[in-house]
């Protein structure tokens, strides 16, 4: 399938690995002209290095901090224009509420809720103008099936997951939706370090934990950030603009309920 949205320009956040290089290198094999951005110089230029290698966009690496205000206008500066915005951050710690402060509380609204808004507002009037526009935010399972431990992740990411919800009903008429992608267990580093964690709490190897965890999957399996990619590139795609305010669960049918 033609997702027709070659020569099109994307930024993707926190692209140096995981999810948001599986973006990247998706958008990048359609032809998507993709601006990466990630903390991490070193590791940034070396997935740009791999995603030119696909053949595809041109890719630029934009090393800062999405977070603040610098790390967000080097990125958007970057791109002659927004066509595609794919807000990602890591996430929070797990923890015990009763151990976070107020301090802690705004870093994770800062890193999950209000960089993506910023992101969002600094690109949608311009998609709405030339008519087109594709904005998808990696939030987190976590979001329709909270996890207790992850209480900083949970809230800040569904108070993002209630600004889209209104904003996506208004940005459609313009053809710009806005959408966001829940990953459940995916391969990543983020999963080996919490694997990490259970191991050292249990006793047990981190090979048996993952084992553990990727068996209590109906998919009998952890997803990829191939499969994850696939998904974003289509949202983004011109066959998607029928889908907006959407929440799309990926977690290998890890979540019980009907709706």
């Amino acid at each position: 399938m033609d997702l027709g949205i070659n020569g099109k320009w994307a930024l993707v956040c926190a692209a140096s690995k995981g999810l948001g290089k599986g973006c990247a290198a998706a958008l990048v094999s359609e032809g998507v002209n993709v601006v990466i951005t990630a903390r991490g110089e070193e590791a940034l230029n070396r997935t740009a290095d791999e995603l030119r290698a696909l053949g595809g966009g041109e890719v630029r690496a934009v090393a800062g901090d999405i977070t603040t205000p610098e790390g967000r206008a080097a990125a958007l500066a970057a791109c002659p224009q927004i066509d595609i915005l794919v807000n990602n951050a890591g996430g929070p710690p797990p923890g015990d509420f009763r151990d976070w402060d107020r301090d802690a509380w705004i870093k994770a609204l800062d890193a999950n809720m209000l960089t993506p808004i910023e992101l969002i507002k600094a690109v949608v009037d311009p998609m709405s103008e030339r008519g087109f526009g594709r904005i998808v935010n990696i939030t987190s399972a976590a979001v329709k099936a909270p996890i207790e431990i992850l209480g900083l992740s949970n809230g800040a990411r569904s108070g993002l997951t209630g600004f889209v919800a209104g904003l996506s009903r208004k940005t459609v008429a313009k053809g710009v939706t806005i959408n966001n992608l829940l990953p459940g267990p995916f391969d990543t580093d983020r999963l080996a370090a919490t694997a990490a964690g259970a191991a050292k709490s249990s006793g047990q190897t981190i090979e048996a934990v993952l084992a553990q965890r990727a068996a209590a999957n109906p998919a009998r399996r952890f997803g990829t950030k191939e499969e994850f990619g696939a998904t974003c590139a289509f949202l983004c795609s011109v066959h998607a603009g029928f889908i907006t305010g959407q929440n799309l669960l990926m977690d290998g049918g890890a979540y019980p309920g009907t709706f």
